[in-house]
Order: C-alpha cells, then sequence, then structure tokens
C-alpha cells in the first residue's frame, strides 16, 4: 500500500491518495473535500494504463470529471501507480520527500 498527500494550494484542497497492487490493477481510492476529484476518487486502474501521460485510464477519468488544468492530483495518481507497480522505487520516492512547483 502506498499513500500520497497533496496539497493543492492554489485551490486550498488537501487530497490524501492511498492505492495497492491488485492482480494487474492498482486500486486507488483519494479522499478530498473536492466535488471534482470526487466524481473519480475510487479507481481501479490497469497497469499497462499508466505509461502514457495523453493516453490513460487517469487522465481519461480526470478529463471525465472537467478536472482544472492545473490540478496535481492525476498526476500524483499516476505516480502512486508507478510505485506500487514497481516502475518508481518506494526508496528513491521515500528519499526525495515531495514534488512541487514554484512560482518566481
Amino acid at each position: 500500500m502506498s499513500e500520497v498527500t497533496v496539497n493543492s494550494t492554489i485551490c486550498d484542497f488537501v487530497h490524501k491518495i492511498r492505492g495497492s497492487k491488485q492482480g494487474n490493477k492498482i486500486i486507488v481510492d483519494i479522499e478530498t473535500p473536492c466535488e471534482k476529484i470526487e466524481k473519480f476518487s475510487h479507481m481501479e486502474i490497469p497497469i499497462k494504463e499508466i505509461m502514457d501521460i495523453k493516453d490513460n485510464y487517469v487522465m481519461d477519468r480526470a478529463q471525465e470529471a472537467k478536472c482544472c488544468s492545473n490540478c496535481l492530483v492525476p498526476c500524483a495518481v499516476l505516480n502512486l501507480c508507478r510505485l506500487e507497480s514497481g516502475f518508481l522505487a518506494k526508496s528513491l520516492a521515500k528519499k526525495t520527500g515531495s514534488l512541487s512547483i514554484v512560482f518566481d
């Protein structure tokens, strides 16, 4: 099981994303105060659908929910899926700690 927290400071929401690999899928649940994110807060994501940034299950669900283009949640979900599927080392993610966008 992997967990990530997304601090969406622009919209002032904090989202908690949890996921675990079950067979050839990643089961993801999102605790969120955002109505748009709530629309896709439970997903069973096929592992083969997380590799391409454009054509993948998560981005399709975010588009259907009409997420803003600056929403960090879809990216966080994809990173969590990569952790759970072994394409991103959990030790590297833990060492790095966070990703960020800084507006200068």
